[in-house]
């Protein structure tokens, strides 16, 4: 049997809203016990936190119906029965199609959505003024079969000195799994291509520094036990879980910021749908003064350019991408035909 809905009052922007969460008891994380209503109870708990990293940006929702372990889909399109007080913005896909997303200026939306079942939230890094144009570089560091999180934690640090020798401020989070993701705010001034090609050049870089750790190969056979700089989570339409997001994973882990001084000694597994309020109320966002500190791209596109006079192009693309230009085959390595 269901059941019986209840609701949870959460601030609005015109006071506070009721939103009515159905099947409360129903399990999105069964083996930890973690209920849709504890859900609703922890995004209403980190309302501050969560919108700095959410609001004022097209958002898609990953979603479970019937929690982790059963199906999954993405919402790009607003689900139906959106809040009159929600807003929308259009986005323009690499297919060249448009259509609406939604976006979170409140908690209340961030809420409802979980009443719709979502669990993660993926925000663009744009803002709505502007759709074509990022205001968040993103990098993934990405441990691969043999590596693990204090290894993403020795790249994070070393990625952190070279995005400062960039000029620009680094943050970093847990992935909520075993990667680290680490941002910088920019100046919203150069287009998605160009911010790609910034993060080309700087995982190029990072490469270079520590060769036996870290790697930007595209393809999986040539990475090999190293960390991988996922370049093209900086393409339009890929996205990374927002800070603060919950992720479908055992345990109910949740993407946390943390202080760059904290790094070195933190456990990813400590930060839950049930640990992570109090632990905020106790210290704070780690990530609190991000949207003062705006950088620019100039000297990372420089090491871009140095990499193509010396030979080095373009690198492969998502496969759904269409073809771009300057682009390498999309055929992994050992199956390519000798020339």
């Amino acid at each position: 049997m269901a059941s019986q809905a209840k609701d949870i009052e959460v601030p609005g922007a015109h006071g506070a809203r009721k939103i009515r969460i159905s099947s409360p008891d129903r399990l999105i994380w069964p083996a930890d016990g973690v209920t849709k209503w504890d859900l609703a109870e922890y995004v209403a708990a980190v309302d501050e936190e969560l919108l700095r990293a959410l609001g004022d940006r097209p958002v898609t929702l990953q979603r479970f119906p019937t929690g982790i372990d059963g199906e999954e889909f993405f919402s790009k399109n607003p689900p139906r029965g959106v809040p009159e007080w929600a807003r929308s913005t259009m986005c323009t896909y690499p297919s060249a199609r448009s259509h609406p997303q939604l976006v979170i200026d409140e908690i209340a939306t961030a809420v409802w959505a979980v009443q719709m079942n979502t669990v993660t939230f993926h925000p663009w890094p744009v803002r709505v003024a502007d759709n074509d144009n990022p205001d968040e570089l993103r990098i993934d560091l990405d441990p691969q079969p043999g590596r693990g999180f204090r290894d993403a934690v020795e790249a994070a640090f070393a990625l952190g000195e070279l995005l400062r020798e960039l000029e620009l401020v680094p943050w970093v989070k847990t992935s909520g799994n075993r990667g680290l993701h680490v941002y910088a705010r920019i100046r919203p001034q150069w287009e998605f291509q160009e911010v790609r090609h910034a993060v080309i050049g700087i995982a190029r870089e990072l490469e270079r520094r520590l060769p036996k750790l870290v790697t930007s190969a595209w393809w999986k056979e040539e990475r090999g036990e190293k960390v991988f700089v996922d370049f093209n989570q900086a393409n339009r339409d890929r996205t990374i879980a927002s800070a603060y997001s919950p992720r479908p994973l055992p345990g109910a882990p949740v993407s946390m910021p943390v202080r760059w001084e904290s790094l070195a000694d933190i456990q990813p597994s400590a930060f839950t749908v049930r640990t992570v309020p109090e632990i905020l109320a106790a210290e704070g966002d780690a990530w609190a003064g991000m949207d003062e500190a705006v950088g620019g791209i100039d000297a990372a596109l420089g090491l871009w350019e140095t990499d193509l006079a010396n030979g080095l192009g373009e690198m492969p693309f998502p496969p759904e991408y269409p073809k771009m230009p300057g682009e390498p085959p999309r055929v992994q390595p050992s199956k390519r035909r000798a020339p």
